[in-house]
């Protein structure tokens, strides 16, 4: 309920990795059937029934476990309490980061916003969107273990509820999908009109478009495109939502989005919160959108950023219905990402989720909403909708050795980046022939299923499921060593399979250059050294590219690499203390290649005071190249590195 801190905060708990003990997975073919006989049966149009699902789902089943508001099933209905019951999320960080990433003041370490103590869960207290499962039951006479468990039940569940909705309404059960608008906006159980508005609008974009796609359950569902569709808007207003909090909100008319300022105020000592005062892009340019996870239900998440003495990010993304609370204006900086240089040129969305629960899943309404957001943020700055510009949290740098253990893991292995990326209007597609220099990391998200420990215990093995990164070893078999990282382990103890351990994965999206190839195994230069991951051609799991890329210029055995682009001395103004470069614990080697993003001067924000009178942007002379590292991006200096097509 968006806005509504000052009611009874609702610390809900991680979810679940477990399936339902309940799910029986439809049989084989049966799913588009179950939609068609329970919209018949409820007077629902089937492309109604199918395009609200898809929202929710993909028509995917998730093995009966619940989202990551509690929703079961293909018709996402949610049983809050149920769902949600059990011990608190634990931190997805080894912590210890500083919130800002900036040595000019102390180190402000906070904790996550994962270890907030869970409050014990009422139903009364849920607001309706976490309690659809509940109404279906009653409304239905289908009993909750059946509507959590069964998909068939589910549907049918789904199905009563928009049959209700349009009978609340005074309307018919009409044939015309057109006429179902009103109930299709109440289904999203958003308390305000924008919302609601904006979740019926992409249910008739799918319907207008159609959909046909394999289920995680492995059947084949299809909505056939109705593109004259034209739903009655009208009915919007009947419902009596409220509108969104005005404010100075910066968003596209496609996002329903709303006004919930984070605090800047002064403590004493020094101290003070929760971001920067500035002037961007005027003063300094934003090159970066950093894609989070809250660790956090929608309550808690509005509740810490609203806490001056804790951190801050631009925006938050509900998973039940995508609404969008803006929290910073564009121009100011804010506390999100552990790395200055990063933090003071980009822009956060923290998505509500848990990244150690892989069937936490994210809805289609928040992906959606999410990829308008990050088009209207890349358009009005100009920045490509790329890997190496739309980063993970998990793969901004540390900026100095002592900082890299402590910089987040989210949004995680879990996060769907090919289809974040194909609703960018950017498919991750081949770009060059089969024996390229430069492969983009792309398996298939469903299929591909590395396995993963830590998620709920440590060491304890993840729940299956589908992933977008693949795991690098340090020879062409899967019974070699996990390659190195020796910043995550100084002592050179190998890299491990956790979950939150990014020392031996490459991410879909990314880019690297191809160091060798061995039958069914591809190796990349990756942390200076050889990483080799399994490609069969059958099966692969990246596609070829073209890119720049860069080595050592001729006459260096190596150059060092940096976790942020550094101004020389000579560029800091009196007043302004000059940071100490300095460099990673990696070396770049002579005949390695990666992959080029930005050239960039080196720059520094300083804004160590309350009072931003005194903040300054330091820009330097010496340039540097953003490169695809490891999982992390890193900084070269420009001086120390030739450059070629890959």
């Amino acid at each position: 309920m968006a806005g509504a801190v000052a009611s009874a905060a609702l610390l809900v708990p991680l979810l679940s990795a477990a399936p339902s003990a309940v799910a029986d997975g439809p049989e084989a073919g049966s799913l588009q059937g179950q939609f068609a006989r329970a919209a018949a049966r409820h007077g629902v149009p089937e492309s109604v029934l199918l395009g609200v699902a898809y929202l929710q789902s993909r028509w995917d089943t998730h093995g009966g476990a619940p989202s990551v508001t509690g929703g079961y099933g293909p018709m996402h209905l949610t049983d809050a309490v149920t769902a949600l019951a059990g011990s608190g999320a634990p931190h997805h960080s080894d912590g210890g980061e500083d919130a800002r990433g900036d040595g000019s003041r102390p180190v402000r370490t906070v904790a996550h916003a994962a270890s907030t103590e869970p409050a014990a869960l009422s139903p009364t207290a849920l607001p309706g969107r976490l309690r659809t499962l509940e109404r279906a039951s009653a409304l239905s006479g289908i009993p909750a273990e059946e509507l959590r468990g069964s998909t068939a039940a589910n549907i049918e569940g789904g199905a009563v509820l928009l049959a209700a909705a349009q009978r609340e309404a005074g309307l018919p059960a009409s044939a015309d999908p057109a006429d179902w608008y009103g109930a299709v906006a109440r289904y999203s159980g958003a308390d305000d009109s924008a919302t609601a508005a904006t979740y019926a609008n992409d249910v008739f974009d799918v319907i207008r478009a159609g959909e046909s796609r394999t289920t995680d359950s492995g059947q084949e569902v299809s909505l056939p495109a109705v593109p004259g569709v034209a739903p009655a808007t009208e009915q919007l207003d009947a419902l009596g939502l409220r509108r969104p909090a005005a404010g100075p909100v910066e968003c596209p008319r496609s996002v329903a989005c709303e006004w919930i300022p984070a605090p800047y105020e002064e403590f004493g000592d020094g101290d003070y919160g929760n971001h920067d005062k500035a002037d961007r892009p005027a003063s300094q340019s934003i090159d970066y959108i950093v894609v989070h996870d809250t660790e956090a239900t929608w309550d808690v998440t509005l509740k810490l950023v609203q806490d001056p003495t804790y951190v801050s990010w631009q925006y938050s993304l509900r998973s039940s219905d995508g609404h969008v609370a803006q929290h910073l204006p564009l121009k100011d900086v804010g506390w999100h990402a552990g790395n200055w240089f990063v933090n003071a040129k980009s822009v956060g969305l923290e998505h509500e989720g848990f990244l150690t629960s892989p069937d936490s899943w994210y809805t289609e309404a928040m992906y959606r909403t999410s990829a308008r957001l990050v088009r209207y943020l890349a358009q009005r700055y100009g920045i490509p909708l790329d890997r190496q510009h739309i980063l993970g949290h998990d793969t901004v740098p540390g900026t100095v050795t002592s900082t890299i253990r402590g910089m987040h893991t989210d949004p995680g292995p879990y996060w769907d980046w090919a289809h974040y990326f194909r609703l960018l209007g950017r498919p991750l597609t081949p770009s060059a022939g089969p024996n390229a220099g430069v492969v983009t990391i792309r398996p298939d998200y469903s299929s591909h299923q590395p396995v993963y420990t830590g998620c709920v215990k440590a060491g304890e093995v993840c729940a299956p499921h589908g992933s977008g990164a693949v795991r690098l070893h340090s020879a062409p078999s899967a019974d070699a060593p996990l390659v190195k990282d020796i910043g995550l382990r100084p002592g050179g103890q190998d890299s491990t399979t956790g979950v939150n351990d990014t020392g031996a994965r490459a991410s879909t999206g990314q880019s690297f250059a191809v160091a060798e190839r061995r039958g069914e195994w591809t190796a990349i230069w990756y942390l200076g050294q050889k990483a080799w991951f399994h490609n069969p051609g059958k099966e692969p799991t990246a596609v070829s590219a073209r890119g720049l890329v860069l080595t050592p210029r001729e006459g260096l055995a190596e150059v060092p690499v940096y976790g942020r682009a550094y101004p020389e001395a000579s560029a800091y103004p009196a007043g302004v203390p000059v940071q100490a470069v300095s460099p990673l614990p990696y070396k770049l080697l002579a005949g390695q290649r990666y992959v080029v993003g930005d050239r960039m001067p080196g720059e520094y924000y300083f804004a160590p005071v309350f009072d931003s009178g005194g903040h300054r942007v330091v820009r330097g002379q010496e340039e540097y190249y953003q490169i695809q590292f490891g999982h992390r991006v890193a900084f070269v200096k420009a001086s120390d590195v030739r450059v070629s097509q890959g």
